[in-house]
């Protein structure tokens, strides 16, 4: 009898024991889950390709010139056969063309900004196209839903390598339906994106040109003369000779010497030996 109590007591404790419910471990499991999620996140990051931190990179810098979320930016696919190397330094971004749908990214070989190392050869450099920047769409994209009336541009005669182009040797022309419905983000569709621009490869008349066939051309050289504007025609509006200081391409900002009065100062390349002071 004595024994029959023992083991019905010690039922009962193990029956309650099991029952007692244990905040303290479930609380404990779900800062596990938290705690991996948040490891997992942080390991994709690591894990990223270079292309993948590449196209990152531009999606927060689009983001910063252009308004809203990186979330909103949508980048051209990229050729398959391109291989992104990994980059050391921070990329430098920009728009080279006067159209805002093509983004050039480049490796830089030194340190400091694009406009410090104007003259500085790049680790690697390649041009995404933007397709869209939140409710923002293109050109391109709106032309592509359009339907055929997508355009290319097309040299008129032989161009030589280092040619400085102008709208007179080029054309728009229709471009064919994209295969399988994919189309070729490096193919130029406006003659505003070649416009002082330089060639780096011989083009036959007729090829369509594509962002790897070109890069904006050197317009103000080191050393020379060139006209400075500063102001505007509506209040008023100086002009006045400097001399060069550096190498520059569309847009770029380069250092400037007055040569009467010995100050340095600073300008944006606008056209052919012509700047706009700061």
């Amino acid at each position: 009898m004595q024994m029959l109590c023992l083991v019905v007591v010690w039922a009962w404790a193990c029956g309650a024991w099991a029952a007692t419910p244990a905040p303290q471990v479930a609380a404990s499991g779900v800062d596990s889950v938290s705690t991996t999620r948040k490891g997992t996140s942080d390991a994709a990051s690591a894990n990223a390709t270079p292309a993948e931190k590449m196209q990152s990179q531009v999606r927060q810098w689009m983001a910063q010139t252009s308004g809203g979320s990186p979330d909103d930016v949508q980048i051209a696919p990229m050729d398959n056969r391109l291989q992104v190397s990994p980059c050391e330094r921070p990329l430098w971004i920009d728009h080279p063309f006067a159209s805002r749908e093509t983004v050039r990214v480049r490796c830089p070989a030194v340190a400091g900004s694009a406009v410090q190392n104007a003259n500085a050869v790049p680790v690697w450099q390649l041009y995404l196209r933007i397709l869209s920047v939140g409710s923002v769409v293109t050109a391109r994209t709106s032309a592509a839903a359009a339907g055929p009336a997508t355009k290319m541009v097309v040299a008129r005669q032989l161009l030589q390598r280092g040619t400085m182009l102008t709208p007179e040797m080029l054309q728009e022309v229709d471009a064919p339906a994209p295969v399988n419905g994919q189309v070729d983000a490096t193919q130029l569709t406006s003659l505003q994106d070649a416009t002082m621009a330089e060639l780096v490869r011989d083009l036959p008349a007729g090829t369509p040109l594509r962002t790897h066939d070109i890069r904006r051309a050197v317009l103000v050289k080191m050393g020379q003369q060139v006209m400075m504007t500063v102001g505007n025609s509506a209040d008023f509006q100086i002009r006045v000779r400097v001399e060069a200081l550096q190498d520059g391409r569309m847009g770029e900002q380069v250092r400037l010497k007055n040569t009467e009065s010995g100050r340095n100062m600073s300008g944006v390349v606008i056209g052919p030996n012509a700047v706009k002071g700061l």
